[in-house]
């Protein structure tokens, strides 16, 4: 099709021939273009239909050799043509511009043509096993109790240099940093969903890194909220929302569970290696100067792994097979904004199902995991080790089975598994008799499950609500682990004082979970009528996410 003021380049549509344009126009259009109508796929059909456009001359006549484009019948019958100009013709610089913007396309297409035949190398296996090794590292704030201790021992030991706190604001660090972690998640997501998610982790090991090696300089109440709880805190956040959401987007919708398990699960292993690092660094350095090794270590590491974190370009697909092919395929529910976030019911019911099981296993995890170290003895440091890999066999386990028979049947499965282990520990953990093995056991099976949490709800919000703005939806769902952990752990030490024991606790916590699994019933995806077939008698169901992959194929 040749340059013409009433073809749209971008809309790939063609006025030139609809009843609305003038023959006229045309005709005006072959003297603007010195005779370019020639060239034009639709003048033809336009002599055709306004015959009386084309004037007859004894003068000049046209042959059928000069003019291949033009029917036979057309050159034996008409002469050239005499312009008759209408008030509906653009002008010249709209001709110009539409010249102008033409050339421009056929230029950028050349440009991007063999941009796009370069293939496309996946990043997936590195950026999994950076965001994998970036939680390994961040992974220090579960080992809180040990930096605890230290500071209690300093505390009751006094002296020059001794920590002059209250014995009951020892545990206020840590509570500052869990509420700045999940403050963080939604700043880090809406950073990570403009600036990508290399600058929004390097932000966080930044982060940690100031706030150990402030904490590392004094003794000071507060310096230790700031530095420990904000800043620490905050940098913890920043990196852990920038490690899983590239990592998905390099993988099959089909593993999205596994993929958000495999990084997440570096979190709850951290403990593993930090535990006896901090007590060895603890022993032979001092609190501060094991402070300040962290800080600095984790900080490089942090950041140097940030290096490899990258997104994939736009457009990529990582397994075009699997998600045309997949019985299960999810189903794309659109992208939506974190405005939008809050008009969808199902963000309701998703936070609080978050809530209950984040909230529920930590208000009771605590105590339990007290009461598991006295009963072991000299051998209390195996239950941080078994109950790290717990932790992250949980996140594992459940993205794997997620992807297998869903999220949210994995999720009730959870909860109810969790709500009977609740009622189970009231006479383990509450008799002195019980066997040391068995009350370690529980209490990994405790935490085995509320690791599943931290896998379960990435999924949800990516497939629920899109990866665009995956990084600020997932960060305000988030703000529930934060909020649960706050609200329920100060509930449990209310019970804990009224009553004089864990029972109380055991019981709300095991309550609240079973409602949290009859929330999750209705998370389950809504099932449709299948399309009648000639041969069926009675409608077929089934689930949504497959009728809709069934109608894009067709």
């Amino acid at each position: 099709m040749p340059i013409c003021p009433y073809f749209d380049q971008e809309k790939n549509y063609c006025d030139v021939g609809e009843d609305y344009i003038s023959p006229y126009d045309v005709v005006a259009m072959s003297h603007h273009c010195s005779g370019g109508y020639r060239e034009c796929e639709r003048f033809e059909q336009l002599a055709r239909q306004y015959p009386e456009v084309l004037e007859q001359s004894d003068r000049l006549q046209l042959s059928p050799q000069s003019d291949p484009l033009v029917s036979p019948h057309i050159h034996n019958q008409r002469t050239p043509i005499h312009i008759k100009f209408s008030n509906k013709w653009p002008l010249s610089y709209r001709l110009n511009y539409v010249k102008s913007c033409y050339q421009s396309n056929e230029t950028r297409r050349e440009e991007i043509q063999p941009m796009q035949q370069q293939p496309v190398k996946n990043r997936g296996l590195q950026v999994l096993l950076a965001g994998l090794g970036i939680n390994l590292a961040l992974g220090i704030l579960y080992t809180w109790s040990i930096f605890k201790g230290a500071i209690a021992d300093s505390i009751a030991g006094g002296g020059e240099g001794a920590f002059n706190w209250s014995a009951a604001s020892v545990n206020d660090p840590y509570a500052v940093a869990c509420l700045a972690f999940a403050a963080a998640m939604i700043l880090a997501g809406k950073c990570q969903d403009k600036f990508g998610p290399k600058i929004t982790c390097m932000i966080g090991g930044l982060l940690v890194g100031c706030g150990f090696v402030l904490v590392s300089q004094t003794t000071n109440y507060w310096a230790w909220v700031l530095g420990f709880g904000v800043l620490a805190g905050g940098g913890i956040g920043f990196g852990y929302s920038a490690a899983t959401p590239p990592a998905l987007k390099w993988f099959s919708p089909a593993k999205t569970g596994l993929i958000a398990g495999i990084v997440v699960s570096g979190f709850g292993l951290a403990s593993v290696y930090i535990a006896p690092l901090a007590k060895y660094l603890l022993h032979e350095f001092g609190i501060q100067q094991a402070m300040m090794f962290f800080g600095v270590a984790f900080a490089v590491v942090v950041c140097s792994l940030a290096l490899l974190i990258t997104n994939p370009p736009e457009g990529f697909v990582a397994d075009p097979a699997a998600q045309k092919n997949s019985a299960k395929a999810v189903a794309n529910a659109g992208d939506l904004t974190p405005r939008q976030l809050f008009t969808n019911a199902k963000f309701y019911t998703l936070w609080l199902c978050y809530f209950i099981g984040a909230g529920a296993g930590l208000m009771v995890i605590g105590s339990a995991k007290g009461l598991a170290k006295a009963s072991m003895g000299e051998m209390a440091f195996l239950v941080v080790v078994i109950m790290s890999v717990g932790n992250a066999a949980g996140r594992l386990v459940a993205g794997v089975v997620s992807d297998k028979i869903g999220r949210a049947a994995t999720l009730c499965l959870m909860l109810v598994f969790q709500a009977a282990l609740m009622f189970v520990a009231i006479p383990v953990l509450g008799s002195e008799t019980s066997s040391p093995i068995l009350v370690a056991l529980l209490v990994t099976a405790m935490v085995f499950n509320y690791g599943t949490n931290l896998s379960l709800f990435p999924s949800f919000a990516k497939d629920s609500w899109g990866m665009k703005n995956f990084g600020m939806n997932y960060g305000i769902l988030f703000s529930a682990w934060g909020v649960g952990a706050f609200v329920l752990v100060r509930v449990s030490e209310m019970l804990k004082v009224k009553t004089g024991s864990m029972d109380s606790s055991f019981i709300v916590a095991g309550v609240l979970l079973l409602v949290g699994a009859m929330m999750a019933l209705s998370l389950r995806p809504q099932k449709a009528a299948a399309p009648a077939t000639e041969t069926a008698t009675e409608p077929i169901y089934v689930e949504e996410e497959d009728l809709v992959l069934q109608q894009a194929n067709d």
